[in-house]
């Protein structure tokens, strides 16, 4: 077995004078380097550019198989070729190997030859059956390491039936192969390279994509919000634009129930904009802030001379809403003799403007609005039966902000996004801040939270909002004010059947029961801007301060001491400001 030295300058004890070497053998290797350089700078597979290298190797190495194997960080086989490689066949090529020669190859960083397969110890009896080697049939071998920069990841090895010839070229042919699989080892570098930064590249690509896909979702709720005015996507906001879809392919009048301040005015637009009607007009009309007489002109609309003031003939909104929408808003408050004149337009569509006896023919869409319980207000005979069966053939119940409290961290941001458009600020809102307003009862609903904030981001000196800059932190909120005297004179007069929905008088914390102190008095501590039930004294600062002290500041302790629940006696602890002391 020949010891060839890994480098590219020849030993003089072993190198024969350049002259002795046929220059036709020169010239060839010259042309095969040449050739292979090209094989190995096209833009193929990896697999394929090697098996090329292996085939182009044929034609100036004298060779039976030719080789080039090729592993992964972790030392395992990962490509092996030849010459004619195909998909698939990389196994095959795999059991012609030398298992033992190959490992010592990778081991020692070092070219092996062997003249004689059957004459090296290195070979094992199973690596001479695999290079088909017997006394009969002498075979010589020849393996270079492929290398990047000071790592073996690969061999190139061929093999070959000994002859006189062969022989003496066993050197030349190991120093060619060398140089072969130096070039090699710069491809098979550079193709890995190519792969880890396309692997990046898909990675980067990949995570992009799926920004792309999260970012898709809020892009619909700006639409949404564009559209609609609709923030939200809770439980009952799905709900409800589910219905709006639906009841806008129909030309249907819809009746909106709901509290004051859910966005009856901005549903109704949303039926608009997704019916067939979008691009006809939109005309809306609020009910009770007009008195009769000026309500029927501008339903119906007047023709010159018509009353004291009409200069000239004047389109009503039914007119104006041709093909289009009519939103009716308040439409429980209208008098009782208007409401026969409504529900006459309203079944054959047409009217006759104030001071003239032409009928006019109109096709709109009514929508009607009303927080007024309209079943109680036709009990009482203040709203005509037909007209309530004519105004509610689709009635759709538009959920109170305390029954889609999830919306509120997004609707607050919102607002608060609005409201620095508009003064040319920059203020967000802490966690604390969204704390206190999901804990707050909110009975003017969506429109009194766009005004808490509103007032709120107004009054902030600081760059964000925190917990104390609420009113309601410091015993302030007017609203809680107004629905605590509201519960008052509710509870002193009983009051007839509450407008639908039945809670829309009833603030979030009138849920709590209050519970019996062990003072005797009845204490009931809520949210922030929260009104309670029982209107009782709140516990002072020093009770609460005495009971935490004799519970070791453990808040449950404290509460069943105060005779409140553990979340009464949190609020409280924060409206007082009160610093919990650990132990």
């Amino acid at each position: 077995m020949l010891d060839i030295p890994f480098s590219h300058e020849r030993p003089t004890s072993q190198a024969e004078p350049e002259g002795k070497l046929p220059g036709e053998l020169r010239e060839s290797a010259l042309t095969g380097i040449f050739e292979i350089s090209k094989i190995l700078t096209a833009p193929c597979r990896l697999e394929v550019t090697l098996a090329n290298v292996v085939g182009l190797l044929q034609s100036f190495v004298q060779m039976r198989h030719g080789i080039v194997s090729l592993f992964d960080e972790d030392g395992m086989p990962d490509i092996t070729v030849g010459a004619g490689w195909n998909e698939g066949s990389d196994e095959s090529y795999r059991m012609r190997l030398p298992r033992n020669a190959i490992d010592q190859i990778i081991a020692t960083d070092r070219p092996l030859v062997a003249e004689n397969v059957a004459a090296e110890p290195v070979f094992s009896a199973a690596d001479r059956e695999v290079l088909g080697a017997s006394d009969s049939i002498p075979v010589s071998f020849i393996g270079v390491p492929i290398r990047i920069d000071r790592k073996v990841v690969g061999t190139l090895t061929v093999d070959r039936i000994r002859d006189d010839r062969s022989s003496l070229r066993l050197e030349y042919d190991a120093r060619l192969l060398a140089m072969i699989a130096n070039l090699v080892g710069q491809t098979v570098k550079l193709h890995r390279l190519f792969t880890c930064d396309r692997e990046r590249l898909m990675a980067e690509k990949d995570r992009l994509q799926k920004e792309v896909l999260e970012l898709r979702q809020p892009s619909r709720e700006r639409k949404n919000r564009h559209v609609h005015g609709i923030i939200g996507d809770s439980p009952a906001v799905r709900g409800l634009l589910e219905k709006i879809a639906v009841v806008a392919r129909s030309n249907s009048t819809v009746l909106l129930r709901g509290e004051s301040g859910t966005g009856k005015e901005l549903v109704a637009k949303a039926i608009h904009e997704s019916s067939p009607r979008a691009k006809r007009p939109f005309v809306k009309l609020n009910c009770a802030a007009l008195p009769e007489t000026v309500l029927e002109s501008e339903l119906f609309g007047h023709e010159k001379g018509a009353f004291t003031g009409a200069f000239s003939s004047r389109k009503g909104r039914f007119e104006l809403a041709d093909k289009g929408t009519l939103f009716l808003d308040e439409i429980g408050e209208i008098s009782a003799p208007f409401q026969a004149k409504l529900l006459r337009v309203l079944q054959e569509q047409e009217f006759e403007r104030v001071g003239s006896n032409q009928t006019i023919k109109v096709d709109v869409r009514v929508i009607a609005a009303t927080n007024k319980n309209l079943e109680e207000a036709v009990a009482r005979s203040e709203f005509r039966a037909d007209l309530y069966y004519r105004i509610s053939v689709v009635p759709l119940l538009l959920p109170p902000l305390r029954e889609r409290r999830s919306d509120i961290p997004q609707l607050a941001r919102e607002f608060l996004r609005n409201f620095n458009n508009e003064n040319g600020r920059t203020l967000t809102l802490e966690a604390s801040a969204i704390d206190v307003l999901m804990n707050c009862g909110f009975p003017g609903n969506v429109r009194e939270l766009e005004n808490c904030i509103e007032r709120t981001a107004t009054l902030c000196a600081g760059s964000s909002i925190v917990r104390s800059d609420f009113a309601c932190y410091h015993g302030q909120c007017l609203s809680a004010m107004l629905w605590k005297s509201t519960s008052e004179e509710r509870k002193e007069q009983p009051a007839p059947m509450p407008p639908v929905p039945a809670k829309s008088i009833i603030p979030l914390a009138e849920a709590t029961q209050p519970v019996q102190s062990v003072g005797g008095e009845l204490a009931s501590l809520g949210p922030p801007g929260t009104v309670l039930v029982s209107g009782a004294k709140m516990a002072d600062r020093e009770r609460v301060i005495a009971a935490m002290e004799k519970s070791g500041w453990v808040q449950a302790k404290a509460a069943r001491l105060l005779g409140l629940t553990p979340r009464q006696i949190g609020y409280a602890l924060r409206k007082y400001g009160i610093e919990i002391k650990r132990f």
